[in-house]
């Protein structure tokens, strides 16, 4: 059964080798945002004969054709998630690298308000918020 990536592929008219797609595959299993050498690393376990190139080729690709979205979480790579179409957010833990995605109304309006305040029409928005998890002192510490 083809993935999410795959046929968001098909619809949009991408030819679909046999390498885009176990790329496609990787990419749409993923929970986390993986860098273009992860993905390289998932796919490669998959078919050894995938090359690095061909995995920059077809992330390029993607890109370009809007199924998949590139960020920058200050660690100096770019790392992937699939263009799933709602509109989230991330907050990214300096320390591990761990990437937490969230929504929040309140945020959504409160951006609209100000955005409105400064004379703007706002077509769109993006928010990495970066950070340390707080260690909590449990009972036994407290």
């Amino acid at each position: 059964m083809p993935s999410r990536l795959e046929r968001a592929c098909a619809e949009r008219g991408l030819k679909m080798t046999g390498q885009r797609r176990i790329i496609a595959r990787v990419l749409s299993e993923a929970a986390d945002h993986p860098d273009v050498e992860e993905v390289y690393r998932r796919a490669a376990a998959i078919d050894a004969g995938i090359s690095l190139a061909t995995v920059y080729r077809s992330m390029r690709l993607f890109e370009e054709i809007g199924i998949i979205q590139r960020h920058d979480f200050g660690d100096g790579r770019a790392r992937y998630e699939e263009a799933r179409g709602d509109h989230h957010h991330h907050l990214i833990d300096i320390e591990t690298g761990e990437v937490v995605e969230f929504q929040d109304p309140e945020l959504e309006a409160a951006v609209t308000r100000i955005a409105r305040h400064l004379g703007f029409d706002m077509i769109g928005q993006r928010l990495e918020i970066f950070g340390r998890r707080i260690q909590r002192k449990g009972p036994e510490t407290a």
